[in-house]
Parts: C-alpha cells; structure tokens; sequence
C-alpha cells in the first residue's frame, strides 16, 4: 500500500491530538506541514483549499483534511485524512466523558481552561492575517472582509448571502473590471 495513507493518517492524526481551539487554530500547523514540510500542496492551493473549506458545510477542521486527502489520493486519501483528524478529539472526549463528573467542580481545571481561552484567540488571529496577506487583502480592499462580517454581525445577513455575492462580485471582476 502508499506510503502516503500512513503518512498522512499520522500527520493528520498527531495535528489532532496537538491542538486546542477547533479548525482554525489548526490552520497554521496544517501549513506547516502540508505546504512547508511535506509539499502535499502549494501556498496557493491550500489558501483555496481553506477557502473552500470554510464554505463548506460542516466541521471546517475535517473539511479541511477531507479536501486535501482528496486532492492527494480521491476518496481513499479524505477518508484516511478525515480519519486521522476526527479520531484524536473523538477519543479524548470519550476519555472527558468517562471522567469529567470526577473533576467539574475543580477550580484548577476551570482555571486552566480559562488560561487557554486567550491563547485560542491568538491561534485564530495570527493564520487569518497570513491568510489575508496570501488573499492579497490590502489596505485599498481590506473593507470588504469587514463590510461582509459587520453584514452577518450587526445586519443579521446569511453567510451564505455574502458567499453568493462575493462569488457575483469576483466574477464580475475578473472577467469585465481586471482586464
């Protein structure tokens, strides 16, 4: 068999076990070893594969997997990838699960999960800004990523309204105003 499926389920698998705060504080550790170390996948490529994962429904941190497994292998490589990125959190909740009535109460753990909550924020911040600099998000268009989140905040309006839109609008762009 591949190497690859191996390969990937550890990778995979190890970026699950090792990190806290969801999908996107899994961003950077996915790039660094997709893009940087293993060269699965350009810069570029897996700048759109996260976009694509974003948008799709679902859990973004398997989407994510899913997308580049496929891209790799087709639907052996997602299954393996989507594998070793479920199964780390899957067997730790149940671990919670098993034992979490023991230590609910404890002050140390509230405390401890207090403590991280900044340092989540920051896992989240620092690959959407590298993320924008990859989009080529300038000071010139920088509105419009905070036009569409104020719209979804403040307005209410469906992400998938601004999805939609954006999509019209880089079209309409590319194709009549970029020439």
């Amino acid at each position: 068999m591949d190497k690859f499926y191996s390969t990937s389920f550890k990778t995979f698998f190890k970026i699950g076990i090792f990190t806290l705060g969801g999908g996107y504080a899994m961003i950077p550790i996915i790039e660094s070893e997709v893009v940087d170390k293993k060269k699965w996948l350009t810069k570029e490529d897996f700048v759109d594969t996260v976009a694509i994962a974003q948008s799709s429904p679902g859990v973004f941190a398997i989407n994510l997997s899913v997308f580049i497994g496929y891209k790799m292998r087709k639907v052996r490589g997602a299954i393996v990838t989507a594998l070793g990125t479920a199964l780390p959190s899957f067997l730790i909740i149940l671990l919670i699960a098993m034992f979490f009535h023991q230590f609910e109460d404890n002050k140390v753990v509230a405390a401890m999960f207090r403590g991280i909550r900044p340092a989540v924020v920051a896992l989240i911040a620092v690959p959407t800004f590298n993320m924008a600099r990859s989009a080529k998000v300038t000071f010139s268009n920088c509105w419009i990523p905070i036009a569409c989140a104020l719209a979804i905040w403040a307005l209410g309006v469906s992400p998938i309204v601004i999805i939609i839109l954006a999509a019209a609008g880089g079209y309409i762009y590319g194709k009549y105003l970029n020439n």
